[in-house]
């Protein structure tokens, strides 16, 4: 897929936003007569990934609700919004239906990422496949209410659960999560997980906790994971994850150390790199063979600001 589809401040789910209509939510009327539209779309959520259609090698990930239900999406329709005055909803699949459709002839169910990294859905609907993708992990996960144990039921088109029993009120949840690029002068440091491609290195991550800023966040990572101490800490935007739930909160973090001790539970191997190489890296030419994150994720950007910035100041 060509870099170009997610430009320098543009990774996936982050752009094209649906307008959300909230509210809407709360009229019941309306989003029945919504999800009886003929100009209504769904899009089919199976785990990590989605139910399309091929058109070559593009594919359609917004179905008609007709569609939806004859690829045996299950009842329960979440509605994510407007777009072009055409609603959205979102749906979940069983694994059965799932394993059903591989006997189709036009509908296929296909992973999520792998789509969108090699260009095969278009850009323009990754967020709303996001909000899908969360909001029906989150039905799946949370059919029972966390207070007295009964089953939840679906309200506000989707947007919360409410318990019958104890009427407690339940919401979707996001997680928050830093994502980093520490640097020290003219270097940057970048580790590798065991389940990364062979020779791919990224920018460290890691969940904020309790009551805890996204700036001591970065910091407590970095020196949990990589034995560097930080200090100054700026925001550099955000990134919608849909793994299952997550905002990915990119910032940069100046080093103040130099010795790396890597924790060998989050890292497998972390270490310090020029810009020349991180270039080299970008444009996939470095001689080792290494490489960095696909643009699609916040990573990428993360590490391409810095290069260009620099490039920019000569």
């Amino acid at each position: 897929m060509s870099f170009e589809a997610f430009p320098l401040g543009q990774p996936a789910f982050s752009t094209h936003i649906i307008d959300r209509a909230a509210h809407l939510r709360l009229d019941e009327g309306k989003l029945a007569e919504l999800a009886a539209a003929p100009s209504s779309r769904a899009i089919v959520i199976c785990r990590d990934g989605l139910v399309v259609s091929f058109e070559g090698t593009a594919a359609r990930a917004l179905l008609s609700i007709d569609e939806a239900v004859q690829c045996g999406a299950n009842p329960g329709m979440v509605f994510l919004g407007l777009r072009d005055e055409a609603a959205l909803f979102a749906m979940g699949m069983s694994r059965d239906a799932a394993d059903a459709l591989a006997v189709s002839d036009h509908f296929v169910v296909a992973d999520l990422r792998g789509l969108a990294t090699r260009g095969a859905l278009a850009v323009a609907d990754l967020s709303a496949i996001a909000i899908a993708k969360s909001m029906v992990n989150w039905h799946q996960r949370h059919g029972y209410c966390a207070n007295c144990g009964g089953r939840s039921h679906m309200k506000e088109g989707g947007w919360k659960r409410v318990c019958p029993a104890c009427k407690a009120e339940h919401f979707p949840r996001t997680d928050p999560v830093v994502i980093m690029l520490v640097t020290s002068g003219d270097n940057c440091l970048l580790g590798r997980q065991k389940q990364f491609p062979v020779g791919m290195y990224s920018c460290l991550a890691g969940f904020v906790e309790a009551a805890e800023t996204f700036e001591d966040a970065v910091r407590r990572e970095i020196l949990e994971e990589a034995g560097i101490r930080c200090g100054a800490v700026s925001y550099y935007q955000t990134q919608p994850w849909p793994y299952p739930s997550s905002l990915m909160i990119g910032c940069t973090a100046e080093a103040l150390n130099q010795d790396i001790v890597v924790d060998g539970l989050e890292l497998e191997h972390a270490r310090w790199f020029s810009r020349d190489e991180v270039a080299a890296m970008l444009a996939r030419q470095h001689p080792d063979g290494l490489t960095l994150p696909h643009p699609f994720a916040i990573a990428h950007h993360l590490v391409r600001r810095w290069i260009e910035d620099k490039a920019g100041a000569k």
